[in-house]
């Protein structure tokens, strides 16, 4: 999709991190920017600054995790716009920590929730009307660990990978049923965003958050540091709209997920057990060429 200029962009997870830095390039990309976001009052003041730049913006408070709630997204957009060309779904949270045996039914619900089923009610809620409309492209955000696996955070990883394998299927099905239509997944590392605070948003109806685990305080100070020495959630923007128009499937936007991909096939070649790659410590990290 090379024309972007007067068309509609749909962002969830929109209010901070990769997603805000997404609906700042769609603004400055001439697009209208359709904003979700779970967490009311820092959705409000993104748009309100996004808005700001010139750029049509719709804000709608969503629940990604609720079915009802994605449908009436995708209802506000094409009763405002008319038409959706670009879908990001984006929204998403780190989940449950921990041991995989010692992590509580509400915390792989959370999870499993906000970043798999998000995208498949994203899928059924706006892919039938792109698919009529004739164009668009869909970005599904996955993570470098949904390559190879990192411990203690089993739920985070599993809803990952799904996303990587939905994503593939859609572009196969897509190649057959809606030719007009673009698929990508984005696959970063480290990105500079609060992903390890994002159970400031978790949903009451799940009852109380889970007991912090053993050396739970010390993984999270770990991954805040991680996140900080990553890369800018602009390089991330950048990197999806180059794919966007290119056509491109696979978005590394710091070259990490082509290595820790391989590193998992040098497992599976030699029939190794999966190990922590020395490229998860954040040492290993450059942009790609």
């Amino acid at each position: 999709m090379q024309e972007l200029t007067g068309r509609v962009a749909v962002v969830t997870g929109a209010a901070s991190g990769i997603g805000r830095a997404l609906s700042d390039r769609a603004a400055a990309e001439g697009m209208a920017v359709v904003m979700a976001d779970v967490e009311a009052p820092a959705l409000a003041s993104a748009a309100d600054e996004v808005r700001a730049s010139g750029a049509r913006v719709l804000d709608v408070v969503t629940d990604v995790a609720d079915e009802a709630a994605v449908a009436r997204l995708a209802d506000a957009a094409f009763a405002e716009f008319g038409e959706v060309h670009l879908l990001c779904q984006n929204a998403g949270v780190s989940g449950g920590g921990g041991p995989s045996w010692e992590i509580p039914d509400n915390a792989w619900q959370w999870t499993f929730g906000v970043n798999l089923w998000s995208v498949v009610y994203g899928l059924r809620a706006f892919v039938p009307r792109m698919i009529a409309q004739g164009e668009g492209h869909i970005v599904n955000t996955a993570s470098s660990a949904g390559l190879k696996t990192l411990p203690f955070v089993a739920p985070y990883a599993a809803t990952k990978h799904a996303v990587v394998a939905i994503s593939e299927a859609l572009c196969i099905e897509l190649g057959m049923f809606g030719p007009g239509l673009g698929v990508s997944v984005l696959c970063p590392g480290w990105v500079d965003t609060r992903i390890a605070d994002s159970d400031r948003n978790w949903p009451a109806h799940l009852g109380a958050p889970p007991a912090t685990p053993e050396g739970g305080d010390d993984m999270r100070e770990v991954s805040r540091g991680l996140l900080a020495a990553g890369i800018p959630p602009s390089t991330v923007a950048a990197a999806v709209f180059d794919a966007v128009r290119a056509g491109r499937f696979w978005v590394f936007p710091d070259g990490m997920g082509p290595r820790l991909a391989h590193a998992r096939i040098d497992e599976i070649d030699g029939g190794t057990r999966p190990v922590i790659t020395e490229l998860y410590d954040g040492t290993d990290y450059a942009e790609p060429e």
